[in-house]
């Protein structure tokens, strides 16, 4: 007892020193967050360090219902989907006119002041003369020969079989040109009861029509020259149409309307309406034509063109005479009406 005792004392002396030491030499350290009030502690931001956009202008269509997509938007189709609360739609008299030819920029000031042709300024005009005049031939300025025979065919009827050619063509360049014609037609063991040759001056005045002159010389019958005028060219819906006014040296004055439609059924069969119309001012008795109407034929061919320019073709016509030629054709024993089955071929080259 005595010896845990002063064991005891001993410890008890040997601490007492230590706890009285004074420690002011070794102040503390300050701490950093002294005195700062401490926020409660947040999420990370996930926009930290971005430099973000300065606000927008208030959505002026906050707050409007819109129209369902089913229903007519007040946007055109194209700007269907787009977020219109970032467009600045503005007013009626801020949008931008249309553009448009006032918009456009002018030509300079010195546009079309140099030389017609500006090659000549460069090379000289007797240097371009001639490549000048080798590329209108190129683009059709050049002159050509065309033949074509439209109607080349046997006829039969009642009574004697017949035949008939109907051909034309030209030779110049693409305004003016040469033409030359000639109809005729008769009955197997008979004279010619009709041929005549046209030749004519032909000059453009329309895009599909040309302006005819020139004479017409009869070699069948009573021998007749006329003087002939006309027009020749392509109407709307495709109509071939040949018209001509004749003007004969004894006064007479006839006239003529043809036109012709070629319909393409394939690529190689076609089928041809046609209508020939002649009339009359006067009664010519040695021709046997009466004032007025004196023949009126239509007819419908049906052709397949082998080759472009070789068709060979089948079809029927139908002609009546008229009023006075009516008359003169009872009188020489003819038939004022007759129906013509026909069978022939049209080339052209």
């Amino acid at each position: 007892m005595t010896r845990v005792t002063l064991a005891a004392l001993a410890l008890v002396t040997f601490a007492a020193p230590l706890a009285a030491q004074d420690h002011s030499a070794h102040p503390a350290e300050p701490d950093p967050h002294a005195g700062h009030q401490m926020p409660a502690p947040q999420a990370a931001d996930p926009h930290a360090g971005h430099k973000m956009p300065a606000p927008k202008a208030a959505d002026p269509h906050a707050g409007h219902a819109m129209p369902a997509t089913d229903q007519p938007a007040a946007e055109p189709k194209a700007m269907d989907g787009m977020d219109h609360s970032t467009m600045d739609h503005g007013t009626a008299a801020d949008a931008p006119s249309s553009p448009g030819p006032e918009m456009e920029t002018p030509p300079p000031p010195e546009a079309g002041s140099g030389p017609p042709r500006a090659a000549d300024a460069i090379w000289g005009a007797n240097a371009m003369r001639a490549s000048r005049a080798d590329l209108q031939k190129t683009h059709g300025d050049y002159n050509l020969f065309w033949f074509q025979a439209d109607r080349a065919e046997l006829q039969m009827r009642d009574g004697a079989d017949g035949y008939l050619w109907d051909l034309q063509g030209y030779y110049g360049g693409t305004t003016e040109r040469f033409w030359m014609k000639s109809e005729g037609e008769g009955s197997f063991g008979q004279r010619i009861e009709d041929l005549e040759v046209q030749a004519l001056y032909s000059r453009a005045i329309a895009p599909f029509f040309d302006l005819q002159a020139g004479i017409r010389q009869d070699l069948a019958g009573p021998d007749t020259t006329h003087a002939v005028i006309g027009i020749q060219g392509l109407v709307p819906y495709m109509f071939e149409v040949d018209t001509a006014l004749f003007l004969s040296h004894r006064g007479d004055i006839t006239a003529r309307l043809e036109a012709e439609l070629d319909q393409r059924i394939t690529q190689s069969i076609l089928i041809q309406p046609r209508a020939e119309l002649n009339l009359s001012a006067q009664d010519i008795p040695q021709l046997g034509i009466g004032a007025g109407i004196d023949s009126f034929e239509v007819g419908v061919r049906l052709r397949y063109e082998i080759i472009r320019e070789i068709a060979p073709y089948i079809g029927v016509e139908q002609t009546w005479r008229a009023g006075g030629s009516a008359d003169f054709a009872r009188a020489a024993g003819e038939d004022t009406s007759v129906t013509n089955y026909v069978v022939g071929i049209r080339l052209w080259f």
